[in-house]
């Protein structure tokens, strides 16, 4: 059980990190235009 929720919330910060980067590169995106 330990390993499944260690998954699922490795799962849920790389979700995240991506999505930061994501916005972060649509706000540089839009700095730089």
């Amino acid at each position: 059980g330990r390993l499944l929720r260690d998954a699922k919330l490795y799962e849920i910060g790389a979700g995240t990190s991506e999505i930061r980067r994501m916005l972060i590169g649509r706000e540089l995106f839009e700095e730089s235009r």
